[in-house]
This record gives structure tokens, sequence and C-alpha cells, in this order.
């Protein structure tokens, strides 16, 4: 593909995805939009990158207790398929919890991530209220929380 016609495609999948910040495509996403999700976020965690929205897979490593300051969110850490870990934040004053969730469960997950020392955290797992921001999801078992 002609490189002109590859940047178009590649920004208006940046757009799609939710890469418009201040009316600018995100040039973090635009320029690897090539990547796999897993690329990015190792990326972003060697990079310590954060603050853009994410959709991948992975496996339940651990249950976490809830956090219950300010909004209340269900924990959890996952594998994905590289080694990295994430801490799933699923906000539950928002969403649904999810269901019967246990260590060994496969979830796919749309949120954004942050990055921290331990390989990052996904957050926004759910709709915004007031819809100013991305909407995020988890889908666990067949069943959509949002």
């Amino acid at each position: 593909m002609p490189m002109k016609k590859r940047l178009i495609v590649v920004a208006v999948a940046a757009l799609s995805l939710g890469g418009l910040e201040n009316g600018r495509v995100s040039i973090y996403q635009a320029a690897f939009a090539e990547q796999s999700s897993e690329q990015l976020l190792a990326d972003a965690y060697r990079t310590q990158r954060s603050d853009f929205q994410i959709q991948d897979h992975g496996v339940v490593i651990k249950l976490l207790a809830e956090d219950n300051k300010g909004s209340r969110h269900q924990r959890f850490l996952v594998r994905l398929n590289s080694g990295q870990t994430l801490l799933i934040a699923h906000n539950i004053d928002l969403a649904a919890r999810i269901a019967d969730l246990k260590e060994g469960d496969s979830v796919e997950f749309s949120g954004e991530y942050e990055w921290n020392n331990k390989g990052g955290v996904i957050h926004w797992t759910h709709r915004d209220p007031n819809g100013r921001h991305v909407s995020g999801w988890i889908k666990h078992a067949g069943r959509l929380y949002q």
C-alpha cells in the first residue's frame, strides 16, 4: 500500500479507536496502529507511557480485594500472552460486578492503560456517565460488562 494511503488508514483507525486528543490524532496511537495490542502495552510499559485506550485479552492469575475507597472497584490481575501482567480495576459503581470470576479464567478487556512499575493498570472498563470518555468493557464467559 502506498505510504500516503497507509497514513490515511492509520489516522482513520486511530480516530475510530478514540485517538483524538484536543482535535488531533494521538501521535502515539497513529504511529503504532500497526502493532499488536500486546506490543503496544509492552512498549508503553518500557517507556512509562499512560493514558491511552487499549483492547486485549489475558488470563486471570489473581483475584484481589475490592477497593472500596471512593468509587468501588473489582480488582484482579491478568497475564497477557507476552507474560506482562496488568491490574484490572473495574468500577462496580458504574458497571456490574463480573460474576463468578476465578483464577484461570480468560477475559477480554477494553480500557485505559496507566503505567505502573508492576506492568500497568487498566481502568475505564465501563461507560462514562457523562459521555466524555471512550467507553470500555470486559468480556467474561460470553457476557459483556460495561
